[in-house]
Order: structure tokens, then sequence, then C-alpha cells
């Protein structure tokens, strides 16, 4: 079994939920992780981690391509 890797970093769960609807759209598996540590009783959210296994990652960098709007690619 491959690991995970790491194919995108939100700036927090909101955005992480949103690139992992992409790629479920796409037919990838994929996880949220936290980028940073925080105190488990914040609630404020963290940059996340989009992570996939090994073996898809080209297949969900391509998803995440193909599939964010226009001007979100711009902004990058």
């Amino acid at each position: 079994m491959s690991g995970m890797v790491q194919v995108g970093l939100a700036s927090d769960v909101t955005e992480g939920e949103e690139i992992q609807a992409l790629l479920e759209e796409a037919g990838i598996d994929s996880q949220l992780e936290a980028a940073v540590e925080h105190h488990p009783s914040e609630t404020e959210d963290v940059p996340t981690k989009v992570l996939v296994a090994e073996s898809s990652i080209e297949d969900a960098l391509a998803a995440i391509e193909a599939l964010s709007e226009p001007d979100e690619l711009a902004e990058t």
C-alpha cells in the first residue's frame, strides 16, 4: 500500500473540504490533516493539508487544476 502525499494546502478546513470535494468528483480518495498544531479547544480554522495516495498524485493534481475555477487559478 502506498503512503499519503500532500497535493495541496488550504488556508482553512472549509477550503480543504472544497478541494476534497473536487477530488471526490474525479473519483480520487483524499484526507485532510491540520498543517500546524493547535490546541484542541481552539475553534478557529487552521491551514489544512490535502493528502492523496501516492499512486494518485498525478491524477489528483490534474483534477485540481481542471476542476478549479479559472479566477482561482489566476490568484495563485
